[in-house]
């Protein structure tokens, strides 16, 4: 086993460079094509003075460019730094001046006046445009692996301990913070999706979550090289788009937020046969309620196993075996999030960092290979999040007596009314059970008597009604007195993050 998802990467070309590789709607690339296209580009970067530890920023949605830019700054030893192409040129800022980047690979269509602002108060001194089509007398990033076709970096090795990607957190409960994955966290998450869905070089990933995302770097572009299999892109996520390139590349494997698979088990264009070759599906990022994954079982024969992980993990540390199916907690009602992944060691700790039975509630750490060292030039907040080893996730839960885990909730999010705790994912797993509700958030609102009072926030189902009060009585026959809505509020659209996280805080501020 190889121990970089580099070094992964020049097996797979020295043993398949005519295996496809990125399928991006008609256009193929194969394993050699993107070892070639990325050797020019590599080269086209030391030609400018590019060296190992710099940084190169990657603006881009899911497009063949973004792998090629990857494996390009990794073969000079360099430090990609993935932006979410959602952010405004305000929000680029603030990661610009957190990463310093001197390079910037960026969609010719974010390019905007606004961002040359930006970028002329940044440390970017070389601004490389790419088209999502195929425009290509306009394309910096095109015209460079022409012009350096051909050549050779000659850039040092990376090795396991080096950083790889500064990847981003979602900033849900704050700031977000700049996470060092090395190369051996990478390629530690590559394998850990290869192994647990064993995954080949038969295999065609379906490319749903961004490739910006942790999930996407290591549950698409990793596992795909590792596994030597071929990695299908979409741009990004469009209903018609995804369910026609389902129907016509024939995917095995995905993992992404659960609102995909929401949005395909609620679109009438979507047939049950669609979906016949995509055998293996696993989502995360955000929680899986036991009725969306019976009812996607149901209309697809399909069965979503649950993934979980954190920007701070590289992905995956916690998941479903392939063919089995997840326990449902008696006491919450939540699905279990899985039985710890290859190299990833799980506990429970207390407040004061004791390690808790079976069945206690408590703060889940994780330790492994898969750990991030630390956030990129924020000690404090290192130290804040590590502890003995251990990553401290802030996500509350317990393990059973035979080894799965549950989560209740993110700490930050519990809501105590009167003095009782209410987690609101347990108060969202009912509400999804009722026949109207398409999505679910709660929230705690402030009350001058009970302190906090528990809120609801629901989008319905195409075609189907429900009003406020109803949804409060539905609750109410379901849970302690203390744990239902007493507020439901109908909203065309539950806000989230491009990787499918709900924004509580834009709900706690009115803005939904």
């Amino acid at each position: 086993m190889t121990t970089t998802t580099l070094a992964a990467f020049r097996a797979a070309v020295a043993t398949g460079p005519q295996r496809p590789m990125l399928v991006y709607f008609d256009s193929v690339v194969t394993y050699g094509d993107v070892d070639r296209m990325s050797d020019a580009f590599a080269a086209a970067l030391t030609d400018r003075g590019f060296r190992r530890g710099d940084r190169i920023a990657l603006y881009l949605q899911n497009i063949p460019q973004y792998v090629i830019a990857l494996l390009a700054a990794w073969k000079v030893g360099a430090i990609a730094v993935a932006i979410n192409p959602m952010l405004t040129p305000r929000e680029v800022s603030k990661l610009l001046d957190d990463s310093s980047p001197s390079v910037l690979v960026a969609l010719d269509e974010l390019h905007t006046p606004e961002l040359a602002e930006v970028l002329n108060n940044s440390t970017v001194r070389w601004v490389i445009t790419t088209s999502a089509s195929d425009r290509q007398a306009a394309d910096d990033f095109m015209r460079l692996t022409t012009q350096y076709d051909g050549s050779v970096p000659t850039g040092p090795d990376v090795s396991e301990d080096d950083v790889a990607v500064i990847t981003y957190t979602s900033g849900t409960t704050g700031a977000p913070k700049g996470a060092m994955n090395t190369h051996r966290n990478v390629a530690t998450g590559g394998y850990a999706y290869r192994d647990w869905f064993e995954l080949g070089d038969h295999d065609v990933v379906l490319g749903v979550a961004p490739l910006f995302h942790v999930t996407g770097l290591t549950g698409h572009i990793a596992c795909t090289i590792v596994a030597g299999a071929s990695l299908v892109l979409t741009y990004r996520f469009d209903l018609h788009s995804l369910v026609d390139v389902i129907r016509r590349r024939k995917p095995t494997f995905t993992v992404g937020a659960i609102t995909v698979f929401i949005a395909l088990a609620n679109a009438e264009e979507v047939r049950p046969g669609d979906l016949t070759t995509l055998t293996k599906i696993a989502s995360g990022g955000a929680p899986v309620a036991p009725a969306t994954a019976d009812g996607f079982h149901d209309r697809f024969g399909v069965y979503i196993h649950n993934v979980y992980g954190m920007t701070e993990t590289t992905s995956p540390v916690l998941a479903v075996p392939l063919g089995a199916r997840a326990p449902v907690s008696a006491e919450t009602g939540a699905l279990s999030v899985g039985v710890p992944m290859r190299s990833a060691r799980v506990a429970v700790l207390d407040e004061h960092g004791t390690p808790l039975s079976a069945g206690q509630l408590g703060e889940l750490a994780v330790a492994g290979s898969q750990i991030v060292p630390g956030y990129w030039h924020n000690q404090a907040a290192t130290q804040a999040a590590m502890r003995d080893g251990w990553l401290l996730t802030g996500d509350i839960g317990y393990a059973d007596d035979d080894g799965w885990y549950y989560l209740v909730d993110r700490k930050k999010d519990m809501i105590v009314a009167s003095g009782y705790k209410v987690w609101p994912r347990e108060v969202e797993d009912v509400l999804y059970t009722h026949a109207a509700v398409l999505e679910a958030a709660v929230v705690g609102k402030p009350d001058p008597y009970r302190g906090e009072t528990v809120k609801a926030f629901v989008s319905l189902r195409p075609g189907q009604a429900a009003d406020p009060d109803e949804l409060v009585d539905y609750c109410r026959s379901r849970m302690a007195a203390y744990k239902y809505p007493r507020e439901v509020e109908i909203v065309g659209v539950i806000p989230k993050t491009a990787t499918g996280k709900i924004l509580r805080r834009n709900l706690r501020s009115g803005e939904t």
